[in-house]
């Protein structure tokens, strides 16, 4: 990506996050959160119970399923080195407005993948799919933005973020001696676009089976291995809170810079982390098989507190509470290393290492489930031949390969870009549909209220049953 491109990208991706994704992002969770009555803490103990509810048919993706598919694509890099960049470069109160960004998103994420359920549709296989796409058709009645978010979603998910996954898997093998600029990174791309080539020919399901053993491990792993750090380092912790909460406040530290100030950077890590809003993750909501679109949407609040709230906040307390001062000269996994290893010495960054290539992959497999979604809307709503299907698969895993061979600053700006310009479309046609959402809520808390097992009936919203491919068989009215 050459520098004529990169310097008037990152101009308008510095404008595009500040100040209209910020104003935008915040507005719409504030807006959904007081219409819902802040359904991501009002009923998080009803979305935890739903996440273990069968799907309605037999062999159909789970809401379990959709979440963990949903969360390996947000579980990425950007959870170990973008929140290091973060603390480094805005200062440690991004953490704070990155925890802002992850509860007032939660009721965006509740909102888009609700409506996802709504309008998704049957596919030939007798699975669902939908995504940002079927709603904002629904609404324009005309499909030429629906399909400008497709290929903007194909373009950051196959494109920007593949490619930044696939560089920060490689860069996390830069600190060991066998390290060779000339020859580990087209190896280490190599390899990993021959194994995302592999779980992309197995189609949706593979990814979601091995998102469904890789991700609960891999979270596991790392949230007792920050739990450790500080629990070692607990006399730090107090001071770590006080110096979170006032840099986030301190004028300088919001204002300086302002793209380099740490509430742009917070709220830019927390998109980037937890992507509510975006429009990414209600094309795994879609696939879940459930009696009501609350249930699927309740699920995904849950989605963006484990991203954000758990592994964005281990990496930001393990870091901070080690006394390990932050420069921008170690933005990233540098500053996570050095971190770690004055607790675990050697050990720690070879375990950081394993888990940027862990989190690094299950992004990739959770990316390539989303593009297979938008390539379903552009194919016309019909699953893509096997020479298409081949195409796609070798397009992605040289995209990967070519992630592993670019700079760091290019990757980051294009998944930066692409994903704020998913973010200005969806977010507003999820407003103007949001009265749909608020009905559905409604209704489900009403059944809820009566003793049953909530069941959708599109009338119940103003909505013609015949108009949703998914809610208007004799199955989804039992």
């Amino acid at each position: 990506m050459g520098e004529g491109f990169l310097q008037p990208a990152a101009r308008l991706n510095d404008y595009l996050y500040f100040p209209v994704l910020v104003l935008l992002l915040t507005g719409a969770g504030l807006y959904c959160s007081v219409r819902t009555r802040f359904v991501q803490l009002r009923l998080l103990r009803e979305a935890c119970r739903l996440i273990l509810e069968k799907p309605r048919r037999g062999q159909r993706v789970s809401s379990l399923q959709a979440l963990l598919v949903s969360t390996a694509s947000r579980v990425g890099t950007g959870n170990i080195a973008g929140v290091s960049a973060a603390i480094c470069l805005g200062g440690p109160g991004s953490v704070f407005w990155m925890w802002l960004v992850c509860l007032l998103g939660a009721a965006t994420a509740f909102a888009e993948s609700t409506l996802a359920q709504i309008y998704k549709q049957r596919r030939a296989d007798g699975g669902c799919c939908g995504g940002p796409a079927f709603y904002i058709e629904a609404l324009l009645k005309k499909p030429l933005l629906p399909r400008l978010f497709c290929v903007l979603l194909i373009a950051a998910f196959a494109g920007g973020f593949n490619l930044l996954s696939s560089y920060n898997l490689q860069s996390s093998f830069a600190v060991y001696g066998f390290y060779d600029k000339a020859v580990t990174p087209p190896l280490v791309g190599a390899l990993t676009a021959a194994a995302a080539a592999f779980c992309l020919l197995g189609g949706g399901r593979r990814i979601i089976r091995l998102s469904e053993k890789l991700v609960p491990c891999m979270g596991a792993a790392y949230l007792l291995f920050a739990g450790i750090m500080v629990a070692v380092n607990f006399r730090n912790v107090l001071g770590m809170l006080g110096l979170i909460l006032r840099d986030a406040f301190d004028p300088r530290s919001v204002f300086g810079g302002l793209t380099g100030s740490c509430l742009v950077l917070g709220v830019k890590r927390g998109l980037l982390s937890n992507e509510a809003g975006a429009g990414s993750a209600p094309n795994a909501s879609a696939a879940a098989e459930v009696s009501h679109p609350v249930k699927q949407g309740l699920v995904q609040t849950v989605s963006v507190y484990l991203d954000t709230l758990l592994i964005c906040t281990a990496t930001a307390f393990l870091c901070l509470s080690s006394g390990v001062p932050h420069s921008p000269a170690a933005a990233g996994a540098p500053y996570v290393q050095n971190a770690v290893s004055t607790v675990f010495g050697r050990f720690g960054p070879v375990f950081i290492t394993l888990s940027t290539v862990l989190f690094a992959f299950t992004t990739l497999l959770g990316n390539l489930y989303y593009v297979d979604s938008a390539l379903f809307y552009l194919n016309g709503k019909r699953e893509p031949s096997r020479r298409q299907t081949r195409f796609c698969v070798l397009a992605c895993a040289l995209v990967v390969f070519a992630g592993a061979l670019m700079e760091m600053d290019a990757a980051w700006t294009a998944a930066e870009l692409l994903l704020g310009l998913m973010t200005l479309i969806n977010v507003p046609c999820c407003l103007l549909l949001s009265g749909q959402v608020f009905a559905a809520l409604r209704d489900y808390e009403a059944q809820r209220r009566a003793g049953k097992d909530p069941v959708f009936r599109p009338a119940a919203i103003g909505l013609k049953p015949r108009s949703l491919s998914c809610w208007n068989d004799s199955e989804s009215q039992r």
